[in-house]
This record gives C-alpha cells, sequence and structure tokens, in this order.
C-alpha cells in the first residue's frame, strides 16, 4: 500500500521523507518509488510522488549529493 505526496516549492527528498515518515534517511524508499524523478534535488510545486509504506530499516545507501564522502 502507499499514498501520494504533492510537492511544495523547494522540497528536497530528505525534507519530503522526514514530513512522511519523521526520518530523513527513508529517503532511499522515496527515491526508489519515484525513478522518473531519481535526478531532482530541488522539487518544484505540483509533483505528485508515490510515497510508499515504511519498513522499520532505514536506508544507508545514500545519493551522492547526500552522502558526505
Amino acid at each position: 500500500m502507499s499514498s501520494t505526496y504533492k510537492t511544495k516549492q523547494g522540497d528536497t527528498w530528505d525534507l519530503i521523507a522526514y514530513k512522511q515518515y519523521g526520518d530523513e534517511y527513508k529517503m532511499q524508499d522515496l527515491i526508489e518509488a519515484n525513478p522518473d524523478y531519481v535526478t531532482t534535488v530541488i522539487f518544484s510545486a505540483g509533483v505528485e510522488l508515490t510515497v510508499p509504506d515504511s519498513d522499520s530499516t532505514t536506508a544507508t545507501n545514500l545519493p551522492p549529493w547526500k552522502s558526505s564522502s
């Protein structure tokens, strides 16, 4: 089961993950569920994203623009 989220101007993957899951590190779940937007860093308003149900694990494979290395 999943739901949807309509972006607001300036939303980012980690901000959306925090709003939807309470955990910014769950952004990988969002990215995987929305492959058409994988290269988007900052969203414009009105993009409808799929928000999959979250499991209890936290993603550790962050995209290059979010990792600290």
